[in-house]
């Protein structure tokens, strides 16, 4: 048995065309990636398209029990949670119930910037979301120093939150000195916004801290106490916000996250704001 083999015949010019095709694709595979390189923008916009319908949860509750009786919620935030789809979270509603506001991790001691603050902070604010930022402060660090860190970082705008001072370790410093380091800390803060800041803690450590000490009776206090349905401050101080749960489920936030919610209605919100 004989076999006959048929040899391809390519027109005139086809291997000149398929060597310009190829550079053309070089040329828009080369365009492309140095686009990528030199535009923050659309590194962006191309990361948001893969991670949307790839990598973001949607619950259909929020997995926590909410406080009864409180119409403005929050949540606060920081690389823990990693990459946030803000526009997500602020499409979630459960009853009537959807986030309002939203405290953002800037930065941590005088040397520390969370790695996802610069992307909380604009796109919080992008999508509709009332931010504030906050500080994890170090009470065995220089205040000066750590004050100097946090306004670097953070530029509040007109519709911001006060900035926060999260104080919630001794490490090794007396109630004196925490509470000497605190107030000098509050003071720069305050100095440079013009705003009086906000006073984060837990209820424990307020009531050892700060309860009987009359240099912080005209702050505002964000209290942490979790897995209850309501409580109270001790001495009669009024809060401001309460952190009721470090467990809860939101869409566009892959990890669970903290709740808070305001003591107050949406207006008494705005008017805490920067104007």
């Amino acid at each position: 048995m004989s076999w006959s083999r048929k040899l391809l015949v390519f027109p005139p010019g086809y291997a000149e065309r398929r060597e310009q095709n190829r550079r053309i694709w070089y040329v828009l595979l080369f365009s492309f990636v140095f686009a990528l390189v030199v535009s923050p923008w659309l590194r962006y916009k191309m990361l948001s398209l893969l991670d949307y319908p790839l990598h973001y949860k949607e619950y259909k509750q929020f997995g926590i029990r909410i406080p009864h009786g409180y119409r403005v919620h929050g949540i606060d935030v920081s690389r823990y949670q990693s990459k946030v789809d803000w526009s997500r979270v602020k499409k979630m509603q459960v009853d009537g119930i959807r986030i309002t506001f939203a405290f953002i991790k800037a930065t941590e001691g005088s040397w520390m910037e969370d790695p996802q603050f610069d992307d909380n902070w604009e796109n919080a604010r992008g999508a509709g979301i009332i931010r504030g930022a906050y500080h994890y402060f170090l009470p065995n660090v220089s205040p000066k120093d750590q004050a100097a860190k946090f306004v670097k970082t953070v530029r509040l705008r007109s519709g911001d939150l006060p900035p926060v001072v999260d104080v919630e370790e001794t490490k090794g410093m007396n109630k004196a000195q925490i509470q000497r380091y605190t107030k000098e800390f509050l003071a720069l803060i305050e100095k440079y916004y013009k705003i009086r800041p906000i006073l984060y803690t837990n209820k424990d450590f307020y009531k050892r801290f700060f309860a009987d000490n009359e240099d912080f009776k005209g702050y505002r206090f964000w209290i942490a106490h979790y897995y209850v349905t309501d409580f109270d401050m001790p001495d009669d101080q009024k809060w401001h916000f309460w952190q009721h749960s470090d467990r809860g489920n939101v869409n566009g936030i892959n990890e669970q996250v903290d709740f808070n919610v305001f003591n107050g209605d949406s207006a008494e919100l705005r008017a805490l704001c920067v104007p």
